[in-house]
Parts: structure tokens; sequence; C-alpha cells
């Protein structure tokens, strides 16, 4: 049986800032995962989603890849894998992004998997944004789980364009868990964790979704932000954002060490 067109992912994040003080929060998330060569299949999936144009969770193909309804999303895809050396041979790609609530959202990590004819998973793209309207990719090459890449982005002024990130990532049909450690010199300052299990895209689902996460088109902007706030009043670095590089392209490896946390300490 063939995967649906598009489906939930619903589950928790937790972030841990480690320097110079320990801060931690988590909060639920949904994400809708889309085979980007079956929009028109996800768009009438069920009547409470919509692609590209608006309703209670709607995706938005302008929202991700080059953000022009001119580039097609797969080809502004496999353009960025074949940076990586990385061949689909026409393999599916599916991304699994935040959707818009409610006309509202915002997507800090997007995760565009792509795979081979015989459905084996060969790269992952991270689509990171910040809330400066900004957007930088990191390519990694699969079977390997876990590939670090020289940090090119800048995504908060609490912390500077330096270092590098390490991703691990394990995907599967039940699980879907996502590791993003921040590390430099002197080691890890900052660890972003997810875990989400999958749903049926339907209108049940949607709705129950809906009510137990009313705000959340707009909670992740506002949860980015307060916590902005908690980290300014306790004293930590305010960093100028400085003008985006011109690559937005970075090629992440195999991670030279093994050892992470993930922070979540509940199933999702």
């Amino acid at each position: 049986m063939s995967a649906p067109a598009a489906r939930y992912w619903i589950g928790r994040t937790v972030h841990r800032r480690e320097t110079p003080f320990v801060r931690r929060f988590s909060h639920a998330i949904a994400m809708v995962e889309i085979d980007i060569d079956r929009i028109c299949d996800a768009d009438v999936q069920t009547k409470l989603f919509s692609v590209n144009s608006r309703n209670v969770v709607a995706f938005r193909e302008t929202d991700h890849g080059a953000r022009n309804a001119s580039v097609p999303l797969r080809v502004w895809a496999e353009a960025r894998f074949a940076e990586a050396d990385i061949g689909l041979e026409g393999g599916a790609i599916r991304l699994i992004a935040f959707p818009r609530i409610l006309g509202h959202g915002f997507a800090p990590i997007s995760l565009w998997l792509g795979h081979g004819p015989d459905g084996d998973l060969r790269g992952v793209i991270y689509e990171v944004h910040n809330t400066f309207g900004e957007a930088h990719v990191y390519v990694s090459p699969c079977p390997e789980i876990r590939h670090e890449a020289d940090k090119s982005f800048f995504v908060s002024p609490f912390f500077e364009v330096s270092g590098r990130y390490r991703f691990t990532l394990r995907p599967s049909d039940s699980r879907l868990e996502l590791v993003v450690e921040n590390l430099g010199l002197e080691g890890r300052s900052h660890v972003a964790s997810l875990l989400a299990r999958p749903r049926p895209l339907t209108d049940v689902t949607i709705i129950r979704q809906l009510f137990a996460m009313p705000l959340s088109g707009l909670g992740v902007v506002f949860a980015i932000h307060w916590q902005a706030l908690l980290l300014w009043a306790r004293g930590a670095r305010y960093h100028i954002r400085p003008v985006q590089r011109a690559d937005r392209t970075s090629l992440a490896k195999a991670a030279r060490d093994a050892a992470v946390t993930t922070g979540l300490r509940k199933r999702a």
C-alpha cells in the first residue's frame, strides 16, 4: 500500500541551553508530511486541509524551497541534493514541515527526505528559517543517521554564527526523531530535539489538534520571542544579525563523535 499524499506528525520539541547558564523548555508540535509530487492529491485529501489556499490547516509551496512559485519544489530539491552528489533517480521526495494554522505559521526547520526508486532513503535536506525571513539548507547523505556541518546561518541573536551543528535523524514509518546540537570550541551550548508520531491527516485529526493546540500557528513564533526575552533578561549576550551569506547551501558529512542527548523525557 502506497503512503498517503499527506499525513500529520504529532509530538513535542525540547530545547536546552547549556551555556552560560542552563535553560530548558518544551512544547507540543504538529507537522505535516507531504509528497511533493502528489500535491494535488493532498489538496483534496480532507476538507479542512488545503494547499496554496487558506484553510484551517494549509501548506503553502512558497513557504519552502526557492520560495518562488516559478521554481517547482522538486526542481529546487533535486538541485540541492545534486550539490551533495545525491541522485534520487526520480524517487519520492517527502517534505515534513510546520503548516499554517488558520493562516498563520512559522517553520524553524523543515525536513526534505529524498528516496531512490526502490524507496531507500538517500538524503535529507534540513531547511532552516529564522524570524527575519531568511533561510539556509544543510544537505546530508543517508543511510548515515548522524551528520555535522559548519554553522553558516544566523538563527538567533543569542548565538554566534560559529562552530558547527550535529544533526541526528532517525526517521521511520512509526516514529520521527531529530536532534540538533550546537557545538563550539568549548563544547555543546544548545540542543534542540523533536520526537513525533504519525497520524492520518483527516478532518477528525485536524479538529482534535485544533482544540489541543488552538494557537499552534502563532505558538511557535510566540515561543521563540518569549524565550528570547527570558534569555535577554538573564543576561545572555546579544549578537547583531550579520548580512546573510550568498551561498545558501551547506554540505554535511558523517559526524566525528557519537555522543548525543535528546533532552526528551516523554514519549510522543
